[in-house]
């Protein structure tokens, strides 16, 4: 358990708990000595602390905060970022301004500009981990609609792990096609930017659209395109302690 029954909890999961970052990020802060408890700065790991010290960031007190999570049918168009230098739409602007600024939510993870689907927005560091670090093996699947039809080859090439990019060689859980012949719906685990796109590019395919279906198990729960909907805590401990099957 995080929590010990006297009220004391280690300063990282606090850390994580009032959506200042993950728990791994959380460490490295500690470790940089800025963190404060009841003025005096910290830098050991594994300090505990009780829920009513003194906690504070950059001079700024934080507080364990209400945990929010919004289930995001992202549309094209929109950047995945709390905001963008060069004053394009985010994510943020699909959702009220409050949850924003009361509560610091940011989304979860990744998707181009170009890409739709499935996006987490939270302020909880613990699921953000859960659902971004490598060693959690995050299962997502893609729907892909490609400018010509796929040939047999080139799925073979995938499924059989014939395709490198620079990171290495390309292992996926699935592939098969869809409805039409440049319809495809692939499934994976690595998190390698624009990873979909490229393994395409690299067969000479263009992507047109590229839509996220599943994303560790959160789904876009007959979501129109745009929409969102709040997940409950219990729904998503449901989620990330689920074990990742392959479909």
């Amino acid at each position: 358990m995080n929590k010990k029954k006297d009220g004391f909890i280690r300063l990282n999961h606090y850390l994580s708990n009032s959506g200042i970052s993950s728990r791994r990020k959380s460490d490295q802060l500690i470790q940089s000595g800025i963190i404060e408890v009841n003025g005096k700065s910290v830098s050991k790991l594994g300090t505990m602390v009780h829920v009513n010290d003194v906690i504070k960031f950059h001079g700024h007190r934080i507080k364990n905060k209400k945990k929010i999570y919004i289930l995001l049918n992202k549309p094209k168009g929109f950047i995945t970022s709390t905001q963008d230098q060069y004053e394009r739409k985010t994510v943020m602007n699909l959702i009220p301004t409050s949850f924003f600024f009361n509560y610091r939510i940011y989304p979860v993870g990744r998707l181009d500009r170009s890409t739709t689907g499935v996006l987490l927005l939270t302020n909880d560091g613990y699921v953000t981990e859960k659902l971004t670090h490598p060693k959690y093996n995050l299962k997502k699947i893609y729907h892909v609609l490609l400018n010509k039809e796929v040939q047999d080859q080139d799925i073979d090439k995938i499924k059989k792990g014939k395709i490198y990019l620079h990171e290495g060689r390309v292992q996926i859980d699935f592939i098969y096609r869809g409805n039409t012949k440049n319809r495809i719906t692939i499934g994976l685990h690595i998190g390698w930017n624009r990873i979909i796109r490229r393994i395409f590019k690299k067969l000479t395919y263009q992507v047109i659209q590229l839509d996220r279906v599943n994303f560790g198990g959160l789904t876009k729960r007959n979501l129109k395109v745009g929409c969102w909907c709040f997940l409950s805590k219990k729904e998503i401990n449901n989620i990330i302690h689920e074990k990742n099957k392959h479909y």
